[in-house]
Order: structure tokens, then C-alpha cells, then sequence
């Protein structure tokens, strides 16, 4: 997700009374650019029984594994600042010039996904409105669609400066890039994984190159830092469908 927010005049002047719940493939383009913080994220999940990669998850996240699936616990909020946290928290911050604030504010709540320990292809399937995964800390990953599976366009104007928002009930969750991971961990770091079990990475590969051979999911097939025996994997990227256009594999469940 490269670029600058757009701000032209026929987004700006779109209604941003915005109730969240998911955007569309139109091509307004997300912010990409950040300015440092006080806050930092702390990666210590340990969890040896489930699979290497979710040792990247922050300790916002609880990590078990019950049976064939992992289950990740969090409350659901960021941790880095944005306007959208009530004045009085540490954390919120003035919003930054171009932000259409939504008339939301963050709230926690009990948030799981459920997933598969050994994600396999299948048939693909399309994503539903919510939360469609988890970050690494602990955010929900919503797709590329706004209420009532419309285009994102004004909404893009709504997102924090680390790329996201929270909709009506508070619940707080990504659309596209989250700046706040890839500006501290890296472009091609570990972003988070989708209730298909796939785990989703930065707009890089490893090696530094932007991926030109993802397919309709925005994934593709082959070795990764957490993975060097190869999986298929989402990448996040500047157009739209932003992280996922469709689960890969089987999804698990959100509860």
C-alpha cells in the first residue's frame, strides 16, 4: 500500500459519517508514509505447540492450539496511537491533516480466531464483511469492501496514520497496509494470518522484490522467513484487493 491518501475533491466532499464494517475494489490508493512514535511493540508469545510463525504475534495475543486449530485471543486494540482512542487515553493523538475522522472511538472487546494448525488449498472462497483475520498485534484484518459490500472510497480518508479505524460498536481493524507493523518490523515482515490459516506478509518478499505473480487472493507459493519449507501466503499491496481477495484455503471461525 504505497502512496499518499488521495484527496481529491470528489472523495473529500463523500459523507465520512462512516459505520464500518468492510470496502470495495475501486482503486483509491492508501497511505504508505509514517512518522515515528513513542509506542513500541514487544513480540513475546512463545507458544512451542503451534506452528514457528506465531511467535511473531505480540504478547497482546494469546496463542493455544486445541486439536487441529490455533486460537488466538486479543482484545482487539491497537498498539500505537491514533485519534480515534478517547482523548483521555495515552495513546490518542490529534488526527493528521487529511483525516475525515468517522465518529467512532476504539473500544476492546473479546476477540478469537479460530484457524487451522496446517492450512491446505481449496477451493477458493470469498471473504465475508468483519474481521476476515488477525494482525500480529492483535487487530482484526477486515477485506477490501465498506458497508454493505460498497466501495472503500471516502473511507480511505478515515484511516488513521497508521491505516486504520474502528467501526460503529469500536471494534478497530485494517483494511490495507498497517503501517505501524511494516514501519517497525519491515516491509516483507510477518503481518498477521487469515481465519484460512495463510499467514499474510508485507508488500516485499523476502528478498526486497515486490511479488508480480500473486494471484486473484493477492498470494502466492514459496519459501518465507517464517516458513522455509514454503506456504502459500497473502501479501499486502497498494490496489485493491489490499491484503486478500478471497480465502485461499478453508477458514476457520471469528468468535
Amino acid at each position: 500500500m504505497t502512496g499518499q491518501k488521495k484527496t481529491d475533491l470528489g472523495l473529500a466532499t463523500m459523507s465520512v459519517a462512516l459505520v464500518v464494517a468492510c470496502g470495495s475494489p475501486a482503486a483509491p490508493t492508501a497511505t504508505t508514509s509514517t512518522t515515528s512514535t513513542t509506542t513500541t511493540t514487544t513480540t513475546t508469545n512463545t507458544n512451542t505447540a503451534a506452528p514457528a510463525m506465531y511467535k511473531r504475534f505480540t504478547s497482546a495475543v494469546t496463542v493455544s492450539v486445541e486439536g487441529t486449530q490455533v486460537v488466538l485471543k486479543s482484545t482487539g486494540v491497537p498498539d500505537h496511537k491514533s485519534p480515534y482512542w478517547p482523548t483521555s487515553n495515552a495513546l490518542y493523538e490529534a488526527a493528521t491533516a487529511g483525516v475525515q475522522l468517522a465518529p467512532n472511538t476504539i473500544s476492546s472487546y473479546s476477540f478469537t480466531l479460530r484457524v487451522p494448525s496446517s492450512p491446505a488449498v481449496a477451493t477458493a472462497s470469498d471473504t465475508p464483511l468483519g474481521a476476515i483475520g488477525m494482525a500480529v498485534n492483535g487487530v482484526a484484518i477486515f477485506n477490501q469492501y465498506a458497508a454493505g459490500r460498497s466501495p472503500l472510497g471516502a473511507e480511505i480518508l478515515s484511516f488513521d496514520r497508521f491505516n486504520g479505524h474502528p467501526q460503529q460498536q469500536g471494534q478497530y481493524h485494517y483494511h490495507v497496509e498497517p503501517l505501524w507493523l511494516t514501519s517497525n518490523s519491515g516491509v516483507s515482515s510477518l503481518i498477521g494470518v487469515l481465519t484460512d490459516g495463510f499467514p499474510v506478509y508485507g508488500p516485499k518478499d523476502t528478498d526486497g522484490t515486490t511479488p508480480s505473480n500473486l494471484d486473484s487472493c493477492n498470494g502466492h507459493t514459496h519459501a518465507t522467513a517464517d516458513v522455509p519449507a514454503g506456504i502459500y501466503h497473502y501479501h499486502v499491496t497498494a490496489t485493491t484487493p489490499y491484503i486478500s481477495g478471497c480465502f485461499k484455503g478453508t477458514p476457520g471461525s471469528v468468535g
